[in-house]
């Protein structure tokens, strides 16, 4: 239910700019990013760091798109947020005793420190490579077809592609790590708390 409410931004962007147009998609993007961050607030007494993250980014990027009428601006906000996330998933390699991932999970799920690294990077990786093909499908895939054909094919992509990459990568990253996952604290987990 959370993975679905994570995404109902997206879907209504979507619905919104098959209906409309990619500026209307755009204000309703906005509007449902703060909802959903409002709605977080209200009901867990707390604030989620990757809804504020994207709420702050889609403000940003969706108020050019709007002020400039040019949906360059939007096209580029996935990028950022997924690097964004890039930089605080690889950087947690270097800063503390735990990774970003194992503070997120390690309540849930007990892995050897050297496991949660590698599925550290693995994401930080996803996460740049993620932010990289938005940027190929946004502006440089097609280049023959018209501006609106290329919207329409990037809209697609940002809701169908970029949503299957990620679920496609969640389930082989939970396929790799299912071994190492024991429900009791492991000593190399134990250490680094």
């Amino acid at each position: 239910m959370k993975l679905l409410f994570d995404f109902f931004p997206l879907v209504l962007f979507f619905g919104a700019y098959k209906l409309f147009d990619i500026y209307v998609a755009t204000l309703v993007a906005m509007a449902a990013s703060l909802a959903q961050v409002v709605f977080i607030r209200i009901r867990h007494q707390r604030f989620e760091t990757t809804h504020l993250v994207t709420l702050f980014v889609i403000f940003l990027f969706g108020g050019m798109t709007l002020i400039f009428q040019d949906d360059m601006f939007i096209k580029w906000k996935p990028t950022i947020v997924n690097w964004i996330f890039a930089i605080v998933v690889l950087g947690s390699q270097f800063i503390g005793k735990r990774t970003v991932l194992e503070r997120l999970l390690g309540s849930q799920m007990q892995m050897p420190a050297k496991i949660w690294k590698k599925v550290n990077v693995s994401w930080g990786l996803f996460f740049l490579v993620s932010g990289l093909l938005n940027l190929y499908v946004a502006f440089y895939f097609r280049t023959y077809l018209d501006e609106a054909t290329r919207t329409d094919f990037w809209v697609n992509f940002k809701v169908f592609g970029l949503l299957g990459l990620t679920l496609a990568f969640s389930i082989i990253q939970m396929m790799i790590v299912a071994r190492y996952i024991s429900t009791e604290p492991s000593e190399s987990s134990d250490e680094n708390h």
